[in-house]
């Protein structure tokens, strides 16, 4: 007897107590059967209403047996102890361990005068309903016990059956791939075809392919009945308390799979079985009891991973590679991945409730090829496709209630929007571009001052690239910026940088000068101090791929630097000391240098003019550093009115500091300050240095200790040759 049948009688016994009965008859045992849960709910779904059925049990129990006066321990009726019989009769005939509340429910059936079987035959359950259901119960408990003791239906799953139930997405573009793993699978021997292939390429794709082409009936006859099981790696281990056990659930799925014809197994992420189950000091893992079976042609094996794994874990055990055919899968070209997304959008139109356009599927793997650098298509496109389409599902593009109830149609702006959003990209540069470039010279001349040619020549060579008529594999543009100190060299970077709505990088080359210090640009070699750190131009480059770029004083860096930026100009990448990539491909590289400062021409504009010029870059930079920069810009030297200008510009600048508070210089303030003794070769900087003197310092008393009123205009004049400050 089982726990819940002898909770069942246990219960009667204590009813019939309490309803002040001294005997135990069907209707009490039917009433504690109704009481317990799984007898319920097994009534229930037979049809039963189990409330009605308790109501009219416990009124016939009032109504038809009558209260003893003297209260005895109860004992059971005739027509209940042959229900006992015919239930302990049942159960054996059925070769069950233990009677359980099945057998009592059907027993009760076979008492044609129990009230309790009057019930349930007016709610239409009969004795072969009950039979039914108690068989098919047997059933899914088999399956269940089944389930558990069969390990390819804990640790794997089963692809073929998956791709049936359409529960795998459609595979594009690697019909060459799927041919040559079929071809490494109809071996007699080394049937383990082995992907190997960046992150997101699809090396899964493919071995899910191979599964959808086999549900398709699409594959050579030798492959027609196979089966594709993906170990669970994961799985396999969780669980594993004692030394032995994972093991032993290895050696149990080998043995199943012998046991199937056709079974293929696919384990993902295979470098992962190199050391797997492993304790200190053993030498057995997943990979040696693979070993054997691997190499008799017994079991088939499809592994993924990728390069490096491959070379850092999955290479290493030779014997484990050899039983593997290598099969580099490649990242798809950009017509490979716009086909594959064009497939795999209406499963995501459906999902998000959107609609995408061809050109927004075109975008997804143009833009995404372009901007996000650090991954590889077609991962990143469907990612991008998949989160347009969460994006606009969530936030939409309208707030009218009649447009919102409507699909959205994600378009070729949205998809750039959100690379705009995600890669930290100005939306203007996707979006107006034009309108900032056509206004670009004349905003740049209106902050820098008396380098037009110079700003013309940066200009020309920014709307060729813009035009599309530079080339994709570098960067966006690479300048030399050359002349006197002072004249506006590192400020047009910043401008440029400003106007353009990018970001700003400076480094300052005259912090590697030695030899040395290139470690701090690309990292430090392995075994040296700071190895883990990386470099610091990869990492702000990997961190704002879109900016400007200054290299300041360029002619004190290490010559061994030049060599390091050659590959950055001509292909637009640089590696750092671990192997990460900075894109190089949407930065505008300005360097600046006043090697030529002392022959710069004082009149007129370009190489052409004074050759000492080149000549100075010659020596500076080697003839293949030289042709890779797209213009070299010379810088003059500044007139007066070109200082004026800066006066007035620092002027704007401090005006914007001050709070509540208007400087205004008089015409002869400027003229005054030019009269001064200062040294001009200097430029821009020695003009600062004059209005510290002469107008903030006099302009921070006035601000402390003037007592001014809110709002209060500072007038500077000049009289007598002095500065003369009032307020009002």
């Amino acid at each position: 007897m089982d726990d819940n049948l002898h909770k069942v009688i246990n219960n009667a016994f204590t009813l019939a107590q309490e309803l002040g009965h001294n005997i135990i008859t069907t209707e009490h045992i039917f009433l504690s059967l109704l009481d317990d849960t799984n007898a319920n709910n097994f009534i229930k779904n037979l049809g039963g209403d189990t409330d009605e059925l308790h109501m009219q049990t416990l009124n016939y129990l009032h109504t038809f047996i009558q209260k003893s006066i003297e209260l005895q321990k109860p004992i059971y009726t005739a027509p209940l102890e042959n229900i006992f019989s015919t239930m302990i009769n049942l159960s054996n005939s059925a070769n069950k361990p233990l009677v359980d509340i099945y057998d009592l429910l059907i027993a009760i059936t076979y008492d044609k005068k129990a009230y309790s079987t009057m019930l349930l035959e007016s709610q239409n359950i009969q004795r072969v309903d009950i039979l039914e259901s108690i068989t098919n119960m047997d059933k899914d408990k088999g399956n269940q016990i089944d389930k558990a003791n069969n390990p390819l239906e804990l640790y794997t799953r089963e692809l073929v059956s998956l791709a049936k139930s359409g529960k795998i997405d459609p595979v594009i573009g690697r019909d060459e791939e799927i041919k040559r793993v079929c071809e490494v699978l109809c071996r007699r021997k080394k049937n383990n075809p082995l992907l190997v292939g960046e992150p997101g390429v699809g090396k899964t794709a493919i071995a899910e392919g191979i599964a959808l082409n086999i549900a398709n009936n699409d594959v050579i006859n030798e492959m027609k009945d196979c089966k594709i099981y993906a170990l669970d790696l994961g799985a396999l281990l969780a669980g594993t308390k004692y030394r032995g056990d994972f093991e032993k659930r290895i050696k149990d799925i080998l043995n199943t799979l012998e046991n199937i014809n056709n079974a293929i197994i696919f384990i993902d992420e295979i470098h992962t079985i190199v050391g797997a189950g492993s304790t200190s000091g053993g030498s057995i893992d997943v990979s040696n009891l693979l070993k054997p079976a691997l190499a008799n042609g017994t079991l088939r094996c499809i592994g993924a991973t990728t390069h490096s794994e491959f070379r850092n874990h999955f290479d290493k055990d030779k014997a484990l590679s050899r039983r593997f055919a290598k099969i580099n899968v490649d990242e798809p070209s950009n017509e490979d991945a716009i086909k594959i997304l064009s497939s795999l959008s209406p499963i995501y139109e459906k999902f998000h409730n959107v609609s995408y356009s061809k050109e927004a599927i075109e975008s997804c793997v143009v833009l995404s090829n372009k901007f996000i650098n650090d991954r590889f298509l077609p991962d990143k496109a469907i990612d991008l496709l998949d989160e347009a389409g969460a994006y606009f599902k969530i936030y939409g593009k309208t707030k009218s209630k009649k447009e919102k109830s409507k699909k959205i149609k994600i378009n070729r702006a949205d998809i750039e929007f959100l690379v705009s959003k995600n890669t930290k990209l100005p939306l203007s540069q996707n979006l107006d571009e034009k309108v900032l470039l056509k206004s670009l010279k004349k905003r740049l001349q209106s902050r820098i001052f008396g380098q037009s040619e110079a700003i013309e020549s940066l200009y020309k060579s920014l709307l060729k690239n813009k035009a599309g008529l530079g080339n994709a594999n570098k960067p966006i543009g690479v300048f030399l910026f050359t002349g006197a100190s002072g004249v506006g060299k590192s400020e047009l970077a910043k401008e440029l940088a400003l106007n353009l709505n990018i970001n700003f990088l400076r480094f300052d080359m005259s912090e590697y000068a030695e030899s040395h210090t290139i470690s701090r640009l690309i990292g430090a070699p392995a075994g040296y101090v700071g190895f883990e750190q990386g470099g610091l131009l990869v990492e702000s480059i990997r961190k704002t791929p879109h900016c400007v770029l200054l290299l300041d004083e360029i002619e004190k860096a290490h010559e061994s630097i030049y060599n390091l930026l050659l590959q950055v100009f001509d292909n637009a990448t640089l590696t750092d000391n671990s192997g990460n990539k900075a894109d190089f491909r949407n930065v505008i590289i300005i360097m600046t240098s006043n090697i030529t400062a002392k022959n710069l021409p004082t009149l007129g504009f370009g190489m052409d003019k004074n050759s000492s010029h080149d000549k100075s870059i010659k020596d500076l930079f080697s003839p293949e550093l030289k042709n890779r920069i797209d213009c070299i810009c010379h810088f003059n030297n500044l007139d007066d009115n070109c200082l004026k200008l800066i006066i007035k510009k620092q002027i704007q600048d401090l005006n914007s500091q001050l709070k509540n508070v208007t400087l205004q210089l008089n015409a002869n303030v400027y003229d005054y300050l030019l009269s001064l003794n200062f040294d001009r070769s200097l430029g821009a900087r020695e003009i600062a240095r004059l209005l510290d003197i002469h107008i903030k310092t006099p302009l921070s008393e006035l601000l402390l200790f003037g007592n001014l009123k809110d709002n209060a205009k500072i007038q500077v004049s000049c009289k007598d040759n002095k500065l003369d400050f009032r307020h009002f």
